[in-house]
């Protein structure tokens, strides 16, 4: 029976990454991306918790590599599908955090005009074609969109993002069935936190790794710790090339751990004995100090330099926060202008 093994230990993978054969370049946007991603959230957990954001917000800080690592491989014309945890997925095809903080606001400016709030975020010029916060659905309308994607014959692919307790929705084991059946260019992206809201996979499952579902369909699949972006870049650079050359589905799935609770700010290191005594050590993989520790031992960043890019990035943030604050909210009439099309 195929097991998670070490990916599941949080004691292991805290080493720096292997940067081997990538450029600086590469690295820094990786990085910055990352960045971007974990202090745009950071923003949104504080001010979560203080009630200046009214909407339910699933946090993904600490598992910021697996959409930066994904996005990187994707062409803007691709159709991507998030989850209620999505605020990466999102950043990481356009760091417009300024539709992001706008939308949790319910300002008109947000990616959804102020309509959705954090679990119903939009950008389609960018590729991110919606996040659902259903869960499992993105795998069904994924499907979908990847069979109209093979219609129209110009080589894009669809990508679902989905948690490990989405595996057990039928509709998803019905769409990766069809999706096998008719070779159709999706890549399926399990984000493996090991968690379902607040039940441990153990609990859940006879095994902790979810790659047994793609294996029984005969897509082609691997297994990939979720916290080394490099890591993840190339699984799908590898992924995206065997679909978009006809192939079929692609299932990967990413060992990742996240360190807020369900939903909004909190821990919930009091939920589940495996969180408390687990949390601490999985910020060990932070996938952030990782890259930072690798660049730096290889002299392609210094100290000095990371703190400029974070104080950069940190006061574009702020700047984007205190834009989304002081912007308008919807008319009246857009109750209706923006339901019905």
């Amino acid at each position: 029976m195929i097991q998670l093994a070490e990916l599941a230990n949080p004691a292991a993978y805290q080493h720096p990454l292997d940067i081997s054969f990538c450029t600086k370049e590469f690295l820094l946007y990786q990085l910055e991306s990352m960045l971007i991603i974990r202090k745009s959230e950071d923003i949104i957990s504080e001010n979560f918790g203080t009630g200046v954001i009214k909407c339910p917000c699933h946090l993904g800080i600490g598992q910021e590599a697996i959409a930066v690592g994904i996005s990187t491989q994707l062409r803007k014309t691709d159709r991507v599908f998030g989850a209620h945890r999505s605020h990466a997925h999102y950043l990481a095809l356009n760091r417009n955090s300024f539709g992001l903080f706008a939308e949790t606001l319910g300002k008109y400016a947000g990616s959804s005009h102020g309509m959705g709030g954090s679990m119903h975020i939009i950008d389609r010029k960018n590729g991110f074609w919606g996040s659902v916060p259903i869960v499992g659905a993105t795998v069904p309308i994924a499907t979908g969109a990847a069979l109209a994607a093979k219609m129209d014959g110009n080589g894009d692919i669809a990508v679902s993002y989905f948690g490990d307790g989405a595996t057990e929705e039928g509709g998803v084991q019905e769409s990766f069935n069809l999706a096998a059946s008719m070779k159709l260019p999706v890549l399926f992206i399990c984000e493996n936190n090991l968690f379902a809201s607040h039940l441990h996979i153990d609990l859940r499952q006879p095994t902790d790794a979810t790659i047994r579902y793609a294996e029984a369909h005969r897509i082609k699949c691997e297994l990939v710790d979720g916290n080394d972006v490099i890591e993840v870049s190339k699984a799908t650079e590898r992924a995206v090339e065997y679909i978009r050359s006809g192939f079929g589905p692609y299932y990967i799935e990413m060992v990742t751990y996240r360190w807020k609770g369900h939903v909004g700010n909190r821990d919930d290191i009091d939920v589940g004995v495996q969180r408390k005594d687990n949390l601490l050590k999985w910020k060990q993989r932070d996938p952030i100090r990782r890259l930072t520790e690798a660049m730096i031992q290889q002299h392609l960043l210094s100290s000095e330099e990371l703190e400029i890019l974070n104080d950069k990035i940190q006061s574009k943030l702020n700047d984007d926060w205190n834009k989304a604050l002081d912007a308008e909210y919807p008319k009246s009439e857009a109750l209706l202008s923006l339901v019905y099309a």
